[in-house]
């Protein structure tokens, strides 16, 4: 990528208020059958069309043709029953009905593959595909059947890593797994949780990014933020082992969070896809303000390995108010560029 700074969001945009409910997780669709697969790419086609407009140089798809950034991969496995919910504990933090493993998982088929070749042939700028990483997926799931959180991981990183492979030879130049469940679960993340994560990564040539956030801007998740003091150091945990990992690039929280910056220090060789936008905020920072965090991190990596995005997904915020921030992240990037040698 021969772009310096080259721009991108970590996750989501809102969908069109014709597709499903606005500033809502799992929001149900409005369409159905046929008109729902064309609504869907309508939509993708959209969120790709703001991207070029806005100025942000690696697209996504914006997640328009799923609800949720777990549960829509997790629909298309067998051994899952969406009927038998129970109530869990998401990251310790909110409660969801969420539902049951019932048997050995498996991927029958691709998932998100045509949706990739979609977004393919949409743009000729390099893309971006997420998918939930292990730990995070088995955190928003109640398992019957394997009862070891670690097994489940491993059979979900092997399911992963075929749906990656896919992706990839669709044309995918970056595949990103969302591992939130990395700022909570810190002793698993050592014992197995970045093991599996390089497990779902393994054998690809496209590049690999690993996201860790706080969460999405939704009341359960400012409320737990308020609980973690004037310092957020959970970063300190994941990174070192990060550092050590097969993974390319590493997206973290950092705009109006209180994450010290120069716990970047801690994965120095790694390309870093920094959050210079805050989604929990429906304030659109100006391109000086994003300048200015991006500037601060220029200390701990290297302008050839920073990549400005967004702290996290957009799909809670109003429309006009998340492509108001793809605006601000592409113009404070573009000060910055200005600053720096040729």
């Amino acid at each position: 990528m021969s772009t310096l700074l080259p721009t991108s969001t970590a996750g989501s945009l809102p969908k069109p208020a014709w597709l499903a409910e606005p500033e809502k997780l799992w929001s149900p669709w409005k369409l159905e059958g046929d008109e729902l697969v064309e609504g869907k790419q309508d939509a993708l086609r959209v969120a790709v069309q703001e991207q070029h407009r806005r100025g942000i140089d690696i697209v996504s798809d914006g997640e328009q043709t799923r609800q949720h950034f777990v549960t829509t991969f997790i629909e298309h496995l067998g051994g899952v029953d969406f009927e038998d919910r129970e109530t869990v504990r998401i990251r310790d933090r909110y409660d969801a009905s969420v539902p049951t493993i019932v048997g050995a998982v498996s991927r029958e088929k691709p998932v998100f593959v045509d949706d990739a070749k979609f977004l393919r042939s949409q743009t000729d700028r390099p893309i971006k595909w997420a998918l939930p990483g292990p730990m995070t997926m088995i955190d928003t799931l109640y398992d019957r059947y394997y009862g070891s959180r670690e097994k489940l991981a491993w059979e979900f990183a092997r399911i992963l890593n075929e749906e990656a492979k896919e992706l990839e030879a669709a044309g995918v130049d970056i595949i990103q797994f969302d591992e939130p469940a990395f700022n909570v679960f810190h002793d698993d993340v050592q014992d197995w949780g970045v093991a599996t994560l390089e497990r779902a990564a393994e054998g690809l040539s496209a590049e690999t990014a690993v996201h860790i956030c706080y969460g999405y801007g939704i009341k359960a998740n400012t409320d737990w933020k308020a609980t973690l003091g004037p310092e957020w150091r959970q970063y300190e945990k994941s990174f070192p082992l990060l550092q050590q990992s097969t993974i390319d690039i590493v997206s973290l929280e950092c705009q109006h969070s209180h994450v010290p910056m120069d716990l970047i220090e801690l994965i120095r060789g790694k390309k870093v896809m920094l959050g210079a936008i805050d989604v929990a905020s429906e304030t659109i920072e100006s391109p000086e303000e994003v300048a200015d965090t991006l500037r601060k991190a220029l200390q701990f990596v290297d302008a050839d390995k920073l990549i400005p995005s967004t702290n996290c997904g957009m799909a809670p915020l109003p429309r006009k108010v998340a492509l108001g921030k793809l605006s601000a992240l592409a113009e404070g990037t573009a000060l910055l560029r200005a600053e720096l040698p040729a």
